[in-house]
């Protein structure tokens, strides 16, 4: 196997990127009404204005204007890894990708780091071919126990087992997965406003992988730079890797290297964080001490009422409860639109996190419920660190050959690091369930639409066990807000929705409706 190059293509742009930018810009202070792309190049006058708002809107950092352009691309040959800690890592992107729960990754399909030769290519080479057996061997192993759990849920299907086969499989792949190395080759749409663009190219000699990101970005950018040079040519230089304020912190910290991974410092730091995490997914760490009463006040002030007209508990039902504020029933998600509904935004709370890459993976998605994710290797000990999916825990069989291909896993990733491996390509190796340990914060609001979501029997293992943990904690110290929030099912039963389950044929078989949220459990 050899590496492979990145396949970029900008599928569709937005039609004379720099010319609409500085239109805009211009449209700003224009008392002729609004300017066009077209405007901009009419005459040699014109022109002249156009490159000199240019330069004066960037230089002092008025670039609102570089989010009209937009750009869609399709990558392909990009690992997973990359877009977890690049591409994903920020609100201002919308991707489609490759779902690992459903698709079965294909054999010999993942990254290799182009620099990599000799010994540290032999082991690297060999450390992904034990990963992709192991994944492979584990999807048939499951079967027997993952089509008994399903069963067990579904049971008037047990007497059809040959018509279900199709879900029973995906279930394995969605378990196998976390023995995929973070190289896994994905491929996905990928759309961005300009103003991304530029931070991409500004920021694409960052940790954790900058030898990829350089290779795919410079892709996005030439791609780019062929509707218009213009827009590529405003750019600003990248900034060297060796300037970054993470490169520079372990540079100065530890006066020697620059390097991220340190693994007895990560050893320190991980006993201290799982301690504290007590075996949670997640832990409220801070909150609006005063949310409900701030929730409240701010439905008045929408409402332009006293609190003798509107008290505090009713206040709070208008906005929370279902029946009251049926935007919080719709899968279309309108509440930012909502007046009422955005008195949400102004209570808070940050999370303590210990999930997989995984389900972090997922997590991130959540674009507006931001996370403080780390430089990975820097919290690599050298030893296995894993997460074990629940359904493995509760089969002795399972569980044995499952930390047994974890140990191999994390033998041959030591075996490439002692070998010279950097720490960049060893991250490549490390496997789906490496937990991810990290604080994450956002606004009732939006932290609503992903307990919605993420409390239905069809989310990501670790992310509904997470939301729970959230939930129960919320419901100690503001139960009158928790109260209001659990799974989507109950969310439209209290608003009167039917059908209550909005996943049609892919109902969990669970009246989740009935039950409170100290009763949620599943093992699939």
């Amino acid at each position: 196997m050899d590496h492979q190059k990145p396949i970029v293509q900008l599928l569709d742009a937005t039609r004379e990127p720099f010319n609409l930018a500085i239109a805009s810009a211009r449209t700003c202070y224009s008392s002729k009404g609004i300017l066009l792309p077209e405007d901009m190049i009419r005459t040699e006058k014109s022109l002249e204005i156009r490159d000199k708002v240019a330069k004066s809107t960037k230089k002092a950092g008025h670039l609102t204007t570089r989010q009209h352009p937009h750009f869609i691309f399709t990558l392909d040959k990009v690992s997973r890894q990359f877009v977890w800690s690049f591409l994903h890592s920020h609100p201002y992107y919308n991707s489609e990708q490759v779902s690992q729960r459903y698709v079965e990754v294909k054999k010999e399909n993942y990254y290799i780091p182009p620099t990599l030769s000799g010994k540290q290519k032999e082991l690297y080479l060999e450390a992904v071919e034990s990963a992709s057996n192991a994944y492979f061997e584990f999807v048939e192993l499951l079967h027997p126990f993952i089509q008994d759990e399903y069963f067990l849920v579904y049971k008037a299907r047990a007497n059809y087992p040959e018509k279900w086969q199709q879900p029973i499989k995906k279930k394995c792949l969605e378990v196998a997965r976390y023995l995929l190395p973070l190289g896994t080759y994905t491929y996905l749409y990928h759309s961005v406003n300009g103003l991304t663009l530029h931070r991409y190219h500004r920021l694409m000699n960052s940790f954790d992988v900058p030898e990829e990101q350089r290779l795919v970005v410079e892709e996005m950018i030439e791609k780019v730079k062929e509707i218009d040079p213009l827009y590529v040519e405003e750019m600003d230089d990248p900034i060297p890797l060796e300037e970054t304020a993470e490169y520079k912190f372990f540079k100065d910290f530890y006066q020697d290297s620059s390097s991220e991974y340190r693994p007895e410092a990560a050893k320190n730091f991980v006993r201290e964080f799982d301690e504290d995490m007590d075996n949670r997914y997640s832990k409220l760490v801070s909150y609006s001490s005063n949310g409900p009463e701030v929730l409240a006040s701010s439905v008045r002030a929408v409402l332009g009422l006293s609190k003798n007209s509107l008290n505090d508990e009713e206040a709070i039902r208008l906005v929370m409860d279902p029946s009251k504020n049926k935007h919080l029933t719709s899968t279309l998600n309108e509440t930012t639109m909502s007046p009422l509904s955005r008195a949400m935004f102004n209570v808070h709370y940050s999370f303590k996190k210990r999930i997989s890459h995984s389900a972090d993976s997922q997590d991130q998605r959540h674009r507006m419920v931001p996370g403080s994710r780390p430089v990975l290797m820097s919290q690599y000990t050298g030893m296995p660190d894993y997460i074990v999916p629940k359904v493995v825990l509760k089969y002795p069989q399972l569980e044995e050959t499952y930390r047994r291909r974890m140990d191999g896993i994390f033998k041959s990733l030591n075996r490439f690091i002692e070998a010279g491996g950097s720490p960049e390509h060893a991250s490549y190796l490390l496997p789906n369930a490496f937990p991810v340990r990290f604080y994450e914060s956002g606004d009732l609001l939006n932290l609503h639409h992903k307990w919605r979501a993420r409390t239905c029997y069809n989310a990501q293992e670790e992310i509904f066990q997470a939301s729970i943990n959230e939930l129960m904690d919320l419901t100690k110290v503001q139960p009158e807000i928790a109260k209001w929030i659990k799974a989507p099912c109950w969310i439209r039963l209290q608003g009167d929705i039917k059908p209550y389950c909005p996943e049609g044929d892919h109902y969990c078989g669970t009246q989740v409706w009935k039950r409170e949220l100290d009763e949620y459990d599943r093992t699939l």
